[in-house]
């Protein structure tokens, strides 16, 4: 099961605020948190508390719902920061004109979710080929296949 937390409207470019994603991507919580910790970003902060806030969701479903969650195994399983609306603002420029720029902003979501005991995700994906293993021999086979006919042709 995931837990969610978001932050809209921040005022951050997205692609600043990925550099700190990116650093947390994968980790579990209290690595992450960690390294939030002594990161000198300046968004980082901010990711510190929406983190803490997607676990607090955790755990208040764990607690009031009654969904069993192991907060000490949750890990970030995806990290975004996307666009937000573009602030448009105008500097004063030399003999009367104007130059244009933009202020960026940022939606920054956090998804955590629990990590087994062998360290695999414990929610799978429905309809993944890769667990059945028929599927990618099949198409190993016909690649071979077509890979023989093409040094044959070559060859000639």
């Amino acid at each position: 099961m995931e837990f969610r937390a978001q932050a809209r409207f921040m005022r951050v470019s997205p692609q600043k605020a990925r550099l700190v994603l990116d650093l947390i991507k994968g980790r579990r919580v209290e690595d992450a948190l960690n390294t939030l910790a002594f990161t000198k970003k300046r968004v980082a902060p901010t990711i510190e508390k929406l983190v803490r806030s997607a676990v607090e969701n955790a755990n208040y479903l764990s607690t009031e719902k009654g969904v069993d969650v192991d907060v000490d195994n949750l890990y970030i399983k995806r990290a975004v920061a996307n666009d937000g609306p573009r602030m448009k603002r105008i500097r004063p420029a030399p003999m009367g004109r104007a130059y244009r720029y933009v202020r960026r902003i940022a939606h920054i979501e956090i998804e955590l979710a629990e990590r087994g005991k062998n360290g695999a995700a414990l929610a799978s994906v429905v309809g993944d080929e890769s667990a059945s293993g028929k599927a990618p021999a099949k198409r190993t086979a016909a690649r071979k296949k077509s890979a023989g006919k093409k040094t044959a042709v070559a060859k000639k």
